[in-house]
């Protein structure tokens, strides 16, 4: 009689490829999945019985802004409690390495912390870290171009000279040696807006010598130079040769709405001679650091964070500027540095972007007070509002946009299906009440319908505190450098 340490049984099985449910159960080994099936005969130390509920991988966030929350509360609750099981960081050209004690931070590094969270000079110090705070879910990082120019410029206002870029590419290879999945870059933001095309491409021609390295990014533009923006990207992709994935991809602004049918368009054309691939979060507000060139653009702003005035957390920048006797440019430069809210897309965009085949979910997450819901909520709200209420996906097709399609992205080997051999990342739940709870008014609502998350084969929501700390690895890229 075959043993195993855990079965769950009589569970609606989604493989994560996209296939039809099938009644049957998983063994588990260890942290591998055993077999998959009926499964008689099979003996486990523990049994669940599903009673019907989805058993599906676990869920993949492909963008998130984790990078000091993995490591100050390994636990993350507003992780795990969507049935995810394992987070990427370092999106956007922000990542805590490598930066040793800057002097200041240009915008937007204030998004992981101030100054003293930066003390990692290499990836491979950072990845110590990782494995010493034993978080409960994977992570795999991303260098960020922003933290390298920091590192390597005097005043990031301008483009690099050739010796910085030869120290970023030099800092590049020492991350993508350490085991990071790719660069990334926001170019939308201070501290990489003078960066050139020409840089960045020089930047991420390295990744070409480490097989499975992707270039990701938040574009330069994502208002009315969308279209612009996102052929400045696939141009990168190939005068660099590598694979490309364009970050929370949207049309910001009334003037721009609609337009993500000539953005597909130009992917799809793409498609036909590169590897591109796109993340999406399923929110009609964004969120980012507070800054006054993007308070035009929105409908509404609601502020999160505000180091000089943190009592206007909670409120919306309006009001906060009829108070001052100013406009809400000046608001938004007397309230910085903070995080604010910005509400400024279209349902109908958000919709035709998430039946893209190569949009995966990612939930742009920004750990703090007064977060996006989408911090707690992102997953869960895809299953609830995009697939129960609104059909825009099948329950299988959104369960491989969060699983076997980011594994595939990211190089991430042996996870995001239900295979035997394959990691025991796992997430039951039941498919007719899974819901966000999380909101603008409580943004740090756990999630409904979710009832247990495996990683590596331990439980990581519910049981022993204990059996949850250290279930997660580090995500390292599969192959090594050429």
């Amino acid at each position: 009689m075959p043993e195993c340490d855990l079965i769950i049984h009589n569970a609606m099985l989604l493989d994560g490829l996209g296939g039809p449910a099938v009644t049957g159960g998983v063994a588990v080994r260890g942290d591998r999945i055993a077999a998959i099936g009926k499964l008689e005969g099979w003996r486990g130390g523990e049994a669940i019985d599903a009673k019907g509920q989805c058993l599906a991988p676990g869920f993949i966030d492909v963008h998130t802004h984790h990078d000091q929350a993995v490591l100050e509360d390994p636990g993350v609750p507003f992780v795990v409690s969507q049935g995810v099981t394992s987070v990427i960081v370092g999106n956007c050209g922000i990542s805590l390495a490598p930066l040793d004690g800057p002097a200041s931070l240009p915008e937007p590094l204030a998004l992981l912390g101030q100054s003293d969270v930066y003390r990692y000079p290499t990836f491979a110090a950072y990845f110590d870290a990782l494995e010493q705070a034993r978080p409960a879910v994977n992570v795999g990082v991303l260098a960020g171009h922003g933290v390298m120019r920091t590192r390597v410029m005097d005043d990031v206002a301008r483009p690099a000279t050739a010796p910085e870029i030869a120290q970023m590419c030099a800092l590049l290879d020492e991350a993508l040696a350490a085991g990071v999945l790719g660069l990334s870059t926001g170019l939308a933001y201070p501290v990489a807006t003078h960066a050139p095309t020409a840089e960045v491409v020089s930047i991420a021609r390295r990744l070409a010598a480490y097989p499975g390295a992707r270039y990701v990014t938040h574009m330069r533009d994502e208002r009315d130079g969308v279209a612009q923006s996102v052929a400045e990207t696939l141009e990168i992709g190939r005068d660099a040769g590598v694979p490309v994935v364009i970050s929370h991809h949207k049309c910001i602004g009334c003037a721009n709405f609609g337009r993500s049918g000539e953005t597909l368009a130009m992917i799809d054309a793409a498609l036909r001679e590169q590897d591109v691939a796109l993340d999406q979060y399923p929110y009609d507000a964004s969120s980012t650091v507070l800054l006054p060139q993007k308070v035009k653009d929105a409908d509404r702003i609601l502020i999160a964070q505000s180091s000089p005035h943190p009592e206007a957390q909670g409120r919306y920048l309006d009001d906060i500027a009829a108070e001052m006797g100013c406009d809400p440019e000046e608001a938004a430069r007397r309230l910085m540095p903070g995080v604010a809210i910005y509400f400024q897309m279209s349902e109908d965009d958000i919709a035709r972007i998430m039946t893209h085949p190569r949009v995966m979910i990612g939930s742009d997450g920004i750990p703090g007070p007064n977060a996006h819901p989408r911090l707690w909520g992102a997953f869960p709200r895809v299953l609830r509002r995009y697939v129960r209420e609104k059909g825009v996906l099948s329950l299988p097709e959104a369960v491989r946009r969060m699983t076997s399609l980011p594994a595939q992205v990211f190089g991430l080997a042996r996870r995001g299906r239900l295979q035997g051999g394959f990691y025991a990342d796992l997430v039951l739940f039941d498919p007719e009440t899974i819901a966000d709870r999380a909101d603008y008014v409580s943004p740090a609502l756990p999630s409904e319908g979710v009832a247990e998350v495996f990683v590596n084969g331990r439980p990581v929501l519910s049981g022993d505190p204990g059996r949850r700390a250290g279930a997660g690895r580090i995500l390292r890229r599969s192959q090594s450098s050429a």
